[in-house]
């Protein structure tokens, strides 16, 4: 592999996961950082010898990075998407969920049909060995085909919904949605960095057939002991099951043998967390020499995030939503908070 250089938007704690992702990395390194009036920047420079910047395209312009990992809160992502994207970086990772919206949804839709940036979602915990030794044994097909699957996450459905959805399709073979039923129920929290509603259920029917609960919020089912611990997915086959859980157990049952454990403690899952951000950065560089797409393409997170405005289009409408047919109004996330 080339020697690549990368540069971070944004200091907090996920900038610096991307940043200690590189110590498991040959043939890339981090050059450069960027945020306003946040005092984890210099700190951050220091820890891994960055230049430091407090504008995105003077950085961009000096340093010429192969891969821009973009770590800010959502609500910032959209222009320094384009900036990327006008400077002509290779690529560039975001941290989830793409959007709040509709209008950014479409914003970044369209920047992803015209940019030659290939941009990709952060959804590193794909790359989790315990969610890849789960993934492994249905894709062997030892258990039979997947027939339900069952995702679950205890914050709203804008915080960890995309997460938990896409980790439950990484054991479906990352397929297309095909329909959504859901509710909400509120109040809906416009104030937060993820506004979103207290709580949401969906039935989900994929392309494929395969069926799919997903709960988010209040009433998700408990795994860890705070809310953001509690995501889990969980994949029921012909012969079997795989389960994994962030904070808690993984386990795969076949008609032969049962493997089983947990997560390992905060120690274990803060090196997992690193290592699993360490491939989804290699997934990134192997895309860029002519390699296979990562699953977490710009394309398939907005499928995903078009999966959650059909949930709030079918807890208005009480009707099931076909994801394909479906052209969401601008205001349909103000038309939810109205109604909850």
């Amino acid at each position: 592999m080339s020697e690549y250089t990368a540069a971070v938007v944004g200091c907090g704690n996920r900038g610096g996961d991307h940043l200690e992702a590189y110590e498991h990395i040959d043939g890339a390194r981090p050059v450069a950082c960027c945020a306003r009036n946040d005092p984890r920047r210099d700190e951050l420079a220091e820890e891994f010898d960055l230049t430091v910047y407090d504008d995105t395209e003077e950085m961009l312009a000096d340093e010429e990075p192969d891969i821009v990992h973009v770590a800010t809160p959502p609500n910032a992502r959209v222009e320094i998407m384009e900036t990327v994207s006008e400077a002509g970086v290779p690529a560039c990772t975001v941290e989830k969920p793409i959007a709040l919206r509709v209008d950014d949804w479409r914003t970044i839709a369209e920047l992803g049909e015209q940019t030659d940036t290939r941009f990709a979602v952060c959804h590193q915990f794909r790359w989790q060995p315990d969610l890849v030794r789960c993934r492994e044994a249905v894709e062997s097909g030892r258990l039979g085909e997947v027939r339900f699957l069952d995702c679950s996450a205890g914050l709203s459905i804008t915080d960890q919904g995309t997460h938990c959805l896409h980790y439950a399709n990484a054991l479906n073979g990352d397929q297309r949605i095909d329909t959504v039923f859901g509710t909400a129920s509120g109040p809906f929290h416009d104030e937060q960095v993820h506004p979103g509603p207290d709580a949401t259920q969906a039935a989900i029917v994929f392309e494929n057939g395969v069926r799919c609960q997903w709960t988010t919020g209040t009433y998700a089912p408990s795994v860890g002991e705070a809310e953001y611990q509690h995501k889990r997915a969980v994949a029921y086959t012909d012969r079997g099951r795989v389960q994994w859980e962030q904070f808690g157990e993984w386990a795969i049952v076949g008609p032969e043998t049962v493997e089983y454990g947990d997560f390992g403690g905060m120690a274990r899952w803060q090196q997992t967390n690193i290592e699993a951000q360490a491939r989804f950065h290699e997934a990134m560089f192997e895309w860029l020499e002519a390699g296979p797409k990562p699953a977490t393409n710009l394309e398939h997170s907005l499928h995903e995030w078009k999966a959650v405005l059909a949930l709030y289009a079918s807890a208005l409408w009480r009707t099931p939503v076909t994801v394909s047919k479906f052209e969401p109004e601008s205001a349909l996330v103000e038309r939810v908070n109205q109604a909850l």
